[in-house]
């Protein structure tokens, strides 16, 4: 295995090399920001094969010999003591597999920089590195699924059941304390197939901690605000996080002594304690009108948990009162995706007659390939933050000196770009919103104060590529009268076009698609399904939306197109397409 890079979401990246028994992750950015990770830290990573029983798969309805190689559910409890006794063989992890992969840390190089100092929550900073290998792991090539075993051992592939990928992790290593891995279970980090409390009064003792494991269809709907997070310059500030009182994230932070980052955007991506500093990484600089996710100047933790419902009515529809979408510009979610080589965005459109500037990470051109060497993302600016004449046009009024269709992308304001792709005969056919530049202003001016939707512009490397709304079903004028009691309190639907040319094809499509849905299950962990209502001759789209999981609940006649009712739902999604 060559070494390559991790690219994480808020744009650092890890240098994953194999070592003797397993994989080192070495952080790029240790010496130039405060990037929470030590230097490195030694992953211990193998496959463990059964002696006695050579099935690689977890039949849910037959109990194999290797229990560390399969869930233990409810009805095998009494055979543990059985099951422990199987004999293992370790080899040499080449590929994943679909459950017989184990994991722990074996052990952290800590930093000798005199300017950063020791995470105050180990805990917390042992999370986090867990969080970054696992996101490696599930970034490798999927494993064989199909389940074979003595009832299906005859059913041909394409009728045999499938079951889930997941990792083992083993209380060893860094993981053996007691205290360490019912730490991250309460997280949510890891789950134990054993729900029981232990009747064993040994705090040491395993009873209970023998079986943890991460699935890939949990890990991608885990938040990563919850685990990114930077240490704090210890010298430079008289103040702990930079800023001399608790300010909301976007205000001015003070430039003190050394400190080369002042302005807007600040330190600060996601902590929950003001002495754990979490520090913003260095891919959203200073002065940022497009804010990343991760970015929070006053060093408070980026993620919240949903507040408790409170219901209201909108249209004679019962409904719970919706949270504010993320401010104009303002970047809410973002992801290197290897398959093309860029980072993938999402920022809530905005009013303002200048380009949004972008200055999150930029991959570059090159196709980034698992397994490979690769260089990492460059953080400099995009184009669309290069000073150029449409820039300097400044207040204009939206078309007042060239029309969006005639400006370069990267010189259009958001009114631009919806007045250029509106006016797309290929868009216009299903939006009906074709017109002058007036027209867009207007309609996304009403975008913009809808209390149950908020629209979105989708970035290639901060190059904008698409228009998209999200929005609440159940109070939707369109869609929740038509089901009523059908729609769930926190079911969500999704509205798209892409405008540029050069970002069509189906290599990008299921891309961005199941980027939207991953946003939507992450927004709130209450939202079980995820809606879309394309007309019904929009044949391309309702295939790429089934290529991605939707499926075809029925045909709707409502007001103004006959329309595809496709679904996703939560617990049928697996991950995001990479």
């Amino acid at each position: 295995m060559a070494p390559h890079q991790a690219h994480l979401p808020n744009g650092l990246t890890l240098t994953v090399s194999p070592v003797f028994g397993g994989l080192y992750f070495r952080a790029n950015e240790l010496t130039s920001h405060n990037t929470p990770f030590p230097p490195g830290w030694t992953v211990i990573l193998h496959t463990e094969d059964n002696t006695e029983d050579d099935d690689p798969a977890w039949d849910p309805h037959h109990q194999p010999k290797d229990s560390k190689s399969s869930i233990t559910t409810p009805r095998d409890t009494p055979d543990l003591p059985t099951i422990h006794r199987a004999r293992h063989r370790r080899l040499r992890f080449t590929k994943p597999t679909m459950h017989n992969d184990h994991l722990f840390i074996s052990s952290i190089s800590q930093s000798s920089h005199n300017e950063l100092r020791p995470a105050n929550s180990p805990t917390r900073q042992i999370a986090m590195m867990l969080w970054a290998t696992l996101w490696w792991y599930f970034h490798q090539p999927e494993p064989d699924l199909l389940v074979t075993n003595k009832s299906s051992e005859h059913i041909a592939d394409s009728g045999k059941p499938r079951g889930e990928w997941r990792i083992n992790i083993k209380r060893e290593g860094v993981f053996s304390s007691k205290t360490v891995l019912p730490k991250l279970e309460r997280m949510g980090l890891i789950a134990s197939a054993d729900s029981c409390v232990g009747a064993d009064l040994d705090e040491r003792s395993m009873e209970g901690w023998t079986h943890m494991f991460v699935s890939r269809r949990a890990f991608w709907q885990l938040d990563a605000r919850i685990y990114l997070f930077s240490l704090v310059s210890s010298s430079g500030s008289p103040f702990p996080s930079g800023t001399p009182h608790n300010s909301r994230p976007g205000s001015p932070n003070r430039q003190t002594g050394d400190r080369p980052h002042s302005g807007l955007a600040g330190n600060g991506n996601g902590g929950t304690l003001a002495h754990e500093m979490p520090l913003s990484p260095p891919v959203w600089p200073p002065q940022s009108s497009s804010q990343g996710p991760f970015h929070s100047t006053s060093h408070l933790p980026t993620y919240y948990p949903p507040p408790p419902p409170q219901f209201v009515f909108t249209g004679g529809i019962r409904h719970p009162l919706r949270p504010k979408p993320p401010r104009q510009g303002e970047t809410f979610y973002t992801r290197f995706v290897p398959s093309v080589g860029q980072y993938l965005s999402f920022r809530v459109a905005s009013m303002s007659r200048r380009p949004q500037q972008y200055r999150g990470p930029v991959a570059g051109p090159a196709p980034f390939h698992l397994g490979s060497a690769v260089s990492p993302p460059r953080t400099s600016q995009s184009e669309s933050a290069i000073p150029t004449m449409g820039k300097l046009l400044g207040d204009r009024e939206p078309g007042a000196a060239m029309v969006g269709a005639e400006l370069p992308v990267s010189e259009c304001c958001d009114t631009d770009l919806l007045h250029r792709w509106m006016n797309d005969p290929r868009v216009s056919d299903f939006w009906g919103e074709a017109g002058p530049p007036s027209q867009q202003e207007e309609f996304l001016r009403k975008g913009l104060r809808s209390t149950h939707s908020f629209p979105a512009i989708g970035c290639w490397d901060g190059r904008p590529f698409g228009y998209f709304e999200i929005y609440w079903a159940k109070e939707d004028q369109a869609l929740g009268v038509h089901l009523s009691g059908e729609v769930g309190n926190y079911d969500r639907g999704i509205h798209c076009l892409v405008g540029e040319q050069e970002f069509r094809g189906p290599h990008r499509v299921p891309i961005w698609l199941s980027a939207l849905v991953h946003y939507c299950w992450l927004a709130d962990n209450r939202t079980e399904v995820v809606m879309m209502e394309p007309r019904v001759d929009n044949e391309k789209l309702v295939q790429y939306a089934e290529g991605v999981g939707f499926f075809k609940e029925r045909q709707l006649s409502l007001e103004h197109k006959q329309s595809w009712l496709l679904k996703i739902r939560r617990d049928a999604w697996q991950a995001p397409a990479l």
